[in-house]
Parts: C-alpha cells; sequence; structure tokens
C-alpha cells in the first residue's frame, strides 16, 4: 500500500514519535510505501512530499516538532480539495492518507472522509481537548513544563513578596491550567469554562499576605475570561482560520490585581515553550501506539476514523466523534480543585 502522512496545526511534543510509528509498522513490517506531506495540507495539495523509510526515521523518537512540517489551511482551499478528491487521490496515488492535528485538522480530515477520500485521523494537541480520546499525547509535556515553571516562580514569589500571574495555554479547554496548577500547588486557578470574579483573587491574596503568606501564585489559562463586569476586559478578533486572538489575560489580571492591592504583581506568559522541546516517556510510548494502530486501520480499511484511548487500550472510533464538540473541564473537576485548593 502506499500511505500518506502530514502533520497540521500548531506543533506539538510527540508528532514525531507518531511519524516513526507508522513508518516502523507500515515500511517495516507491511512492506507500505510511506510519503510524508510536507507542511501539513498544503503539501497534499500541491503534491509536496518525499518518501519516508526506517532511516528517514531514525532518532526522532525524543524530537520535538515535526520533520514534515506543519500549517494552517483556510476552509476555502480545504473545500476545493474535497471537490476534487478524486482527481488527487489519483494524482498522488494514494492508498490511504493518515492526518496528525487537533481539532482543526480533524475536521478537515472528516471532510476529506466524507469526499471520498482513504483518511484514518491521529489526534494531537497539548490542550487535550479532542473529544471521543481520554488523553492526547503532547498534554503530559505541557502539563510538566508549566508545571516546573511555576515550582520555579514560587520561590522567587516569596522571595520578594510578589503575586506571581501565570498564563499557560488553553483557548477554550482548561485542563492544561487545572492539572498544572494542581500539581503546583497554585493558589487559584483560572480556566475558560467558569468566568472568574477578580474581588475573589484579590481577597484570596489579601488573605494570604494577612497570614503571612506573603506570595501567591495564580495560574489563568489563555481562553480565561473575567466575569461580566469584574473588570475590564474586551474579547480578542477572529482570524482568517476561525479562531479567536486572546488579547492577553495573564497581564491584564496582573495589571489589575496590583492597581487594587497595591502590591507587586507580575505577569508570566509561558506561551509556545509548552509546545516545544523533549516530549516526555508517556507522550512518546501513547504517539508510538496510536501510529501503530493508525496503520492496522488502515490494512482492515477502517477510514473515516480515528485512533483514541480509552482507558489503556486504544480503540477506533469515527472522526464525527472526535469533532462534535470540544472536551472541556467538566463540573465535577472543578469540584475536586476546590476542595484541595
Amino acid at each position: 500500500m502506499r500511505i500518506g502522512v502530514l502533520t497540521a496545526g500548531g506543533d506539538c511534543p510527540g508528532l514525531n514519535a507518531v511519524i516513526r510509528s507508522i513508518v516502523h509498522r507500515a515500511v517495516a513490517d507491511r512492506n507500505d510505501e510511506v510519503i510524508g506531506f510536507e507542511d501539513g495540507f498544503k503539501g497534499l495539495l500541491e503534491g509536496r512530499y518525499r518518501t519516508l523509510d526506517i532511516d528517514s526515521v531514525a532518532g526522532i523518537l525524543a524530537r520535538g516538532g515535526t520533520i514534515l512540517g506543519s500549517s494552517r489551511l483556510e476552509r476555502d482551499r480545504l473545500r476545493e480539495a474535497c471537490d476534487n478528491s478524486e482527481e488527487l487521490i489519483e494524482r498522488l496515488a494514494l492508498d490511504a492518507l493518515i492526518p496528525i492535528g487537533g481539532e482543526g485538522t480533524l475536521t478537515a480530515a472528516r471532510m476529506l472522509a466524507d469526499a471520498g477520500l482513504p483518511v484514518v485521523g491521529v489526534p494531537k494537541t497539548i490542550d487535550n481537548d479532542i473529544s471521543a480520546t481520554d488523553r492526547t499525547f503532547g498534554f503530559d509535556t505541557a502539563v510538566g513544563v508549566a508545571t516546573e515553571a511555576m515550582d520555579r516562580l514560587k520561590t522567587t514569589a516569596e522571595s520578594h513578596q510578589r503575586v506571581m500571574v501565570v498564563e499557560v495555554m488553553g483557548r477554550h479547554a482548561g485542563w492544561i491550567a487545572l492539572e498544572a496548577g494542581m500539581a503546583a500547588g497554585a493558589h487559584a486557578i483560572c480556566i475558560p469554562e467558569r468566568p472568574f470574579q477578580v474581588d475573589d483573587l484579590a481577597k484570596m491574596v489579601e488573605e494570604r499576605f494577612a497570614r503571612r503568606k506573603r506570595f501567591a501564585l495564580i495560574c489563568v489559562a489563555e481562553g480565561a475570561h473575567p466575569a461580566e463586569g469584574s473588570m475590564p476586559y474586551e474579547k480578542g478578533v477572529i482570524d482568517q482560520f476561525g479562531h479567536e486572538r486572546f488579547v492577553g489575560i495573564g497581564n491584564r489580571l496582573a495589571v489589575e490585581l496590583e492597581h487594587r492591592l497595591g502590591k507587586e504583581a507580575k505577569p508570566v506568559i509561558l506561551g509556545h515553550v509548552q509546545r516545544g522541546g523533549t516530549p516526555t516517556a508517556y507522550d512518546r510510548v501513547l504517539a508510538t501506539r496510536f501510529g501503530w494502530h493508525a496503520v492496522e486501520a488502515v490494512h482492515r480499511g477502517e477510514f473515516g476514523r480515528m485512533t483514541a484511548l480509552r482507558g489503556t487500550d486504544i480503540e477506533m472510533v469515527p472522526l464525527a466523534d472526535g469533532v462534535s464538540e470540544l472536551k472541556r473541564v467538566p463540573q465535577d473537576r472543578m469540584d475536586e480543585t476546590e476542595a484541595v485548593f
């Protein structure tokens, strides 16, 4: 079989582990041919690819990023590909396509599958917000990076009697903020699923200083927002890919708290450092298992589906299940966190 693979959307620790796994299973065990499209769906539409063999994926298991490159694609160009799907498959002589990506990529994969392309998806995102899978690779790495950063910031905050507002990734789901904040013992966690009250945060800081705990650590997801009327706040614009451009809640919250409390508040924006670097052992293993099962699904002809972690097993589920809605932090997880912190 001739199998195409691509990585699209934001980069993520573990992408190279998936690529490596696909090549090892397909080429070494199944005697398939694997080609890698460069720069995501753009490479697919433009016919830019290279052959992937065992030597080409040697040593990439622990590397961050993606050796194939990545990009985002406007929906109009994707619809054009769907309209010409038969010609695309014939021109590239593909028996299957394995796109690796997050919600946007899997939505594109579903569109292509609905148009008749033989597609098997692999979910990835550090946000852990893909429905139908318990975990996505990259999330464990991101949580570890954010936790270590907050562990370090705690000591400097305590030394200088500061309030540290640490902004982590999480546009519409607060999983990174929730788990990293819990692991680091943050004194407050703000997530997109629940608007926060600035008065409550200010009161918490004042009470800590009154008890001679003269510092505070607040973990806030980039998509978190204040309750209506609790502080000045404007929503960001929507970009050409349909994503909201956030306005920097970490910076704004730090300024607001400093103004209210008269105490030094420092914003720390972790940003893309959470997405780069070496994946954890957990993410390498999960990514490797996803790649193996994607190749097996191709050989079984299970197209229009994606890999998913269910408990400790890898299952194949419809792409529609993965993109029907984002997996957001449920109320019971919020209640657990509040009970402990």
